[in-house]
């Protein structure tokens, strides 16, 4: 299946990745369910939340350059906002567009265009977030204040897809619960409720003021992670939508922070959701 296949890992915020060149990947390709299982499993293979090839064999006319964007389980996604400042910084880097410091980046979820700023953070243009139930998809008539019970628990549900699909949860200002206990206890039956029919990756929300929050998450396919870029993004229009957010956020991941800032609001909600964050490198290897 494989033979001395390198590889660069990176990380947006812990979310880490194992990133391939298409030259590598099209040596895996053929099993590459298989192979990112192994490649991403802890302490048998490298480790990694997922893994992201370079596809250079896309329409110029709609995109510059494609990825393949795979899950630890081997299930792919449309969107991973942390995975695509890696990608950015790797094309960049690399030179694989030349100069290019701003470029379109096709995926499953459509277009997204990442920028790399001269402080070397990663910009990224995520698009306008989707707000139709049937579209997230969502099985209810509203994608916001949806009450259901888990275990006895009640949650308030809201559901935004940044191109994959996200269910936000505020914790009462009065809580005391810990939201990273949240995400691990019921994150997986969110995860996998009726109302998703896709599944979802479900965001736990304390909010600090209007302009800052922290964000604990469990993602569809991963489980517990560092960060979620598409999450951050979604919950803040979440946020900003229910009254709760200005439009521009500090949102603290156990990973690091983000900014996001979205110029929507209830009765306008065609404007593109901005994130700004880091990308950093761990290490280049060789998977044998």
């Amino acid at each position: 299946m494989r033979n001395n296949i390198k590889f660069t890992k990176m990380h947006g915020l812990g979310n880490d990745f194992v990133v391939l060149d298409e030259t590598e990947y099209n040596k895996v390709k053929n099993d590459i369910v298989n192979f990112v299982k192994k490649i991403c499993t802890p302490h048998f293979g490298v480790g990694a939340d997922g893994l992201i090839a370079i596809n250079t064999n896309v329409d110029k006319n709609i995109a510059d350059i494609g990825w393949h964007f795979y899950n630890n389980d081997g299930t792919t996604a449309q969107m991973c906002g942390n995975g695509m400042r890696c990608f950015a910084k790797y094309i960049v880097d690399n030179k694989i567009l030349g100069d290019k410091k701003s470029f379109r980046v096709l995926t499953k979820a459509g277009v997204i265009v990442p920028k790399v700023l001269e402080n070397g953070k990663v910009e990224v243009n995520m698009g306008i977030p989707i707000l139709e139930p049937s579209k997230i998809p969502f099985l209810a008539n509203s994608n916001l204040n949806v009450e259901v019970e888990i275990w006895s628990k009640k949650f308030i549900l809201n559901a935004v897809s940044m191109g994959n699909p996200h269910c936000v949860v505020f914790l009462p200002d009065n809580s005391n619960d810990n939201p990273k206990t949240l995400a691990t206890d019921y994150g997986p039956d969110i995860e996998k409720h009726e109302l998703f029919p896709e599944k979802t990756n479900v965001e736990f929300i304390k909010v600090i003021s209007p302009n800052e929050i922290t964000l604990d998450v469990w993602e569809r396919g991963c489980g517990i992670t560092l960060a979620c870029g598409t999450g951050a993004c979604a919950s803040v229009v979440a946020g900003i939508l229910l009254g709760k957010l200005n439009n521009d956020v500090l949102v603290h991941l156990p990973g690091g922070d983000l900014n996001i800032n979205w110029q929507g609001s209830k009765d306008k909600t065609d404007f593109p959701v901005i994130m700004t964050g880091d990308a950093s490198y761990s290490f280049n290897g060789v998977f044998i």
